[in-house]
């Protein structure tokens, strides 16, 4: 895991945990992680692409070295031919320098073309698992939210019935009984404050009533 990342190398088990004892925020670090990877390949991409520019370079190069061998040797048996030792054998020894740089420029060239390969290789092996850690990240991710969610809930109902929560309830249930005694106790000093007159005038009121009543039964002849 994160084998070819220099920036980032483990994000899974404890250093998740980690974040989480850090009070880091995992889905950011989850992100940060990534956007560094995504670095590190760009990176990887530039050189890549330096390296094979140089191998294109000395290939060319060697190829023109080795393409004025053959015109020198061709150039040589010309003036053999032609009866002009002198000339042939400046064109030799030109062929000679350029054998000889076309020998220098293979060896570098056949390195170079390695390193091409190796370098093209860590390439294709940092996008592949750039492509695993990105899926591995939104698992983490989710993983990341519920454990905050389930965190979020089980303090939220952990606060409920703790004993500051049971002597609020208990103050404002004994505040209610209060509220109720004082109103039955207005009740009774309102029923003892009647006066005797008060009682005469009610009990008057009632037989007006019931003579009415009386008079009503005759009339109707249900008496």
């Amino acid at each position: 895991m994160f084998k070819f990342f220099k920036r980032v190398k483990t994000v899974v088990g404890s250093e998740l945990n980690a974040m989480l004892d850090k009070a880091e925020d995992p889905v950011k670090m989850l992100d940060q992680f990534m956007r560094d990877m995504a670095e590190d390949i760009r990176e990887v991409e530039a050189a890549v692409a330096k390296q094979i520019a140089n191998e294109k370079m000395l290939k060319r190069k060697m190829d023109d070295a080795k393409a004025m061998v053959e015109k020198r040797q061709k150039q040589a048996e010309q003036a053999i031919v032609a009866g002009n030792d002198d000339l042939a054998r400046r064109a030799l020894e030109d062929k000679k320098q350029h054998e000889s740089t076309a020998t220098s420029l293979t060896e570098s060239w056949e390195r170079a073309k390695q390193d091409s390969e190796v370098l093209k290789t860590k390439l294709d092996e940092m996008k592949q698992e750039y492509q695993e850690m990105n899926l591995k990240k939104d698992s983490l991710k989710a993983r990341a939210e519920s454990a905050k969610t389930r965190t979020k809930i089980n303090r939220s109902m952990s606060s409920i019935g703790n004993d500051k929560s049971r002597q609020g309830f208990e103050r404002m249930e004994e505040k209610v009984l209060r509220f109720e005694a004082e109103a039955e106790t207005s009740e009774d000093l309102s029923s003892a404050s009647r006066t005797l007159d008060d009682e005469f005038e009610a009990l008057s009121k009632n037989s007006e009533v019931d003579d009415e009543l009386a008079k009503l039964k005759e009339k109707m002849g249900k008496q």
